[in-house]
């Protein structure tokens, strides 16, 4: 039986998606600048340095996807976003650390990939983003999956009462924000909100600062 919809990585007739290239190495820019613009159905819009040069030129390229280097922090996906909020994000990065995919999801971003991938691969990922799917690099999925703790009983839930200062701070964690933004935010210093974290693994029976975030969501502070 025929069916009307197409697999996830065909090229859809006719439909061109603008790619914006953020990151700080001129060869990666230029590199995946020439190889996408191989492919027929992208357009690149724009190729900068950093974020803050992106955000202030959004509104005039209008993007459908930005491949951003994880290295700009997940503040510039909000921002990002917050000034286009129907772009799609993909993350490109070095590394494979559990807590900054954690925060780039939370951030908003649709994707985490590696920048070793085949380039036929990364080509794929850019149109699943582009039609709403999500990616991620092989692994890490699970990796976060590995990390998530334990559900809790529901009387040992109870059990743990955290203060509001406490409650605060395991939120903004849960949203992504790092200790020094906290810190910022809550008029504290840094090493003041380190404490409170560490207080918090221990009161929760946590591992780490991914599991807190995961946590932080679980309970829907």
């Amino acid at each position: 039986m025929m069916t009307s919809e197409l697999p996830p990585t065909t090229q859809i007739k006719g439909s061109t998606i603008r790619v914006l290239l953020i990151d700080p190495q001129s060869l990666m820019r230029n590199g995946l600048k020439a190889m996408l613009e191989m492919e027929s159905d992208f357009q690149i819009v724009g190729s900068v340095a950093d974020a803050e040069s992106a955000i202030v030129q959004l509104q005039v390229l209008q993007p459908d996807v930005v491949l951003i280097d994880s290295l700009d922090g997940w503040n510039a996906i909000r921002s990002i976003l917050n000034q286009l909020p129907s772009a799609k994000v993909l993350a490109l990065t070095n590394y494979e650390q559990d807590l900054d995919v954690l925060q780039a999801i939370q951030a908003g971003a649709k994707g985490y990939l590696l920048k070793n991938m085949p380039i036929s691969e990364l080509v794929k990922a850019i149109r699943l983003i582009h039609r709403g799917y999500s990616q991620m690099a092989p692994g890490l999925m699970e990796k976060l999956l590995i990390n998530i703790p334990t559900p809790v009983r529901q009387p040992e839930i109870e059990e743990v009462i955290l203060t509001p200062r406490e409650r605060g701070i395991l939120r903004l964690i849960g949203q992504g924000w790092t200790n020094r933004e906290i810190a910022s935010e809550l008029h504290l210093a840094e090493g003041t909100v380190k404490t409170y974290v560490t207080r918090l693994l221990g009161r929760l029976s946590l591992r780490n600062r991914s599991q807190l975030a995961i946590y932080a969501n679980t309970i829907n502070l």
